[in-house]
């Protein structure tokens, strides 16, 4: 099966839905032309419509636990992913969750966090999380895998992924032009002129530059009477 037969499904959604954005895309092509998850149980946070699940699991997910904020999201990816993957459908477990709530670990935390419209004053605070919290979701030598924007701060992020134990590397990129609400936020978009490198103007149309970002956590004990939660 070729990365363009990986790709093809028949997806559906409902008001509630987040649609695939060009975040999405690029961590949907990212997993279909790599080799990140066979054989790895993965925790993806934030499933949406299904699509990336569907992928996970045609490239060899041996385990995903499928996670989303509300009921109703958690039936659409469920009924995408048995529409798509009949066959494959019992490799996924589907929990109504927030972020990184629970305490099991797995090989993978793989997810699109949110950053534009993020809800927080900290627009950055759910990749911050996820490089604070994983770690406690990861076995040893597990694998942190998202996909973020350049007015997110690449350079803060494996900044941020350094100081926390994770050797990272960008594994894929790609440059496109602003969507249209970015414009509608005045706040956001004076909060980017601030991000070195965060977006370029050609000919009068913005871009910003997505990046997928792969980090294996590395081995480290605690010493002997840290304090630990």
């Amino acid at each position: 099966m070729t990365a363009d037969d990986i790709r093809q499904m028949d997806l559906a959604s409902g008001d509630d839905d987040w649609s695939p954005t060009a975040h999405g895309i690029l961590l949907g092509d990212a997993i279909a032309e790599g080799d990140y998850v066979r054989d790895r149980e993965i925790l993806e946070l934030g499933a949406g419509v299904g699509n990336h699940t569907i992928l996970l699991l045609r490239k060899g997910a041996a385990r995903v636990v499928a996670t989303e904020i509300t009921e109703s999201r958690i039936a659409t990816a469920r009924a995408n992913v048995e529409r798509n993957c009949p066959d494959l459908a019992d490799r996924v477990e589907y929990r109504t969750a927030d972020w990184l709530a629970g305490t099991d670990q797995f090989d993978t935390v793989i997810t699109n966090p949110p950053f534009a419209m993020s809800g927080q004053r900290n627009r950055r605070y759910f990749i911050d999380a996820l490089i604070l919290r994983s770690s406690r979701r990861l076995r040893d030598a597990g694998e942190l895998i998202f996909v973020q924007s350049s007015m997110a701060d690449l350079a803060k992020t494996l900044r941020r992924l350094d100081e926390n134990g994770y050797d990272a590397r960008v594994a894929a990129e790609r440059t496109g032009p602003f969507r249209d609400y970015y414009f509608e936020d005045e706040t956001f978009m004076e909060e980017i002129q601030a991000v070195e490198g965060g977006f370029e103007i050609r000919d009068g149309t913005y871009y910003e530059t997505l990046y997928v970002v792969r980090a294996r956590l590395l081995p480290w004990s605690p010493p002997d009477g840290a304090h630990l939660p």
